[in-house]
Formats: structure tokens, C-alpha cells, sequence
């Protein structure tokens, strides 16, 4: 597998990790997981959309350690949020990742951490 190949594949895990936990999380079945034009998620009273302005001005690690530290996983809303942060930058391009000190499998670790805090830590091995 070359490199942009490689690249490919781990979005399309992070995305299917996402889709199964929102089908899980939710009870239906979910074909891919899309936002609606005005979302109800947030973290601790953060909104998602600021999360991922926080990702489109480079300040990823930020974000991320803002989302992890304040997250409440008995709050379903909550964890979807962290659901779609992740996959938010699972879609982003590689050089911007790179150029901002993250990356595609930086990604990939924490929506799988999300999997195993809830419980299905088993999926991601299962989609590897």
C-alpha cells in the first residue's frame, strides 16, 4: 500500500468507526454520518462548530485537549460531538494536518479511544 493509499484507507476507517458508533450510540442504522446546517453537539457548553474553527485555524492539539478534558461520556451529545471532531479532521488534507503538527492516524487513535471508553474497543480492531 503506498502512502496516499495509506492516507485514504485510515479516513475511510475513521469514518466507518464514526458511522458504527453513531449506530450504536443511537440505536438505527446509519448509512454515514452527516451534520445537518444547524447541529445540536457540544462539549461542556462548546459548540462542535467551534471545535472545528479551532481545527481550520491549525490549533488541532488545542482543540482536541479542550475536547478530551471537558468531555462527559455519560452524555451521549457529548461523545457524538467527539465522534465527529474526529472525523472533521480525518478529512482534512495531509499537508494541512502536517503543517499544524497532527495527523490522519493521530486521528485514527482517538476516535478508537472514544470506541474503547465506551466500550467498543472491539470495533476498531474488527474494521483494522
Amino acid at each position: 500500500m503506498d502512502f496516499n493509499n495509506e492516507k485514504d484507507y485510515i479516513m475511510r476507517v475513521i469514518k466507518e468507526i464514526a458511522r458504527v458508533l453513531f449506530s450504536l450510540m443511537l440505536g438505527k442504522q446509519y448509512k454515514s454520518v452527516e451534520l445537518p446546517e444547524e447541529n445540536k453537539y457540544e462539549v461542556s457548553g462548546k459548540a462542535l462548530e467551534e471545535f472545528e474553527k479551532m481545527v481550520d485555524e491549525g490549533l488541532i492539539n488545542e482543540a482536541e485537549n479542550i475536547l478530551l478534558e471537558s468531555i462527559d461520556y455519560t452524555q451521549k451529545e457529548e461523545v457524538l460531538a467527539a465522534i465527529l471532531f474526529y472525523q472533521y479532521i480525518g478529512e482534512k488534507d495531509d499537508d494541512f494536518l502536517e503543517a499544524h503538527n497532527y495527523s490522519k492516524e493521530e486521528a485514527l487513535d482517538g476516535i478508537k479511544r472514544l470506541a474503547e471508553q465506551l466500550g467498543y474497543g472491539d470495533i476498531s480492531s474488527l474494521l483494522m
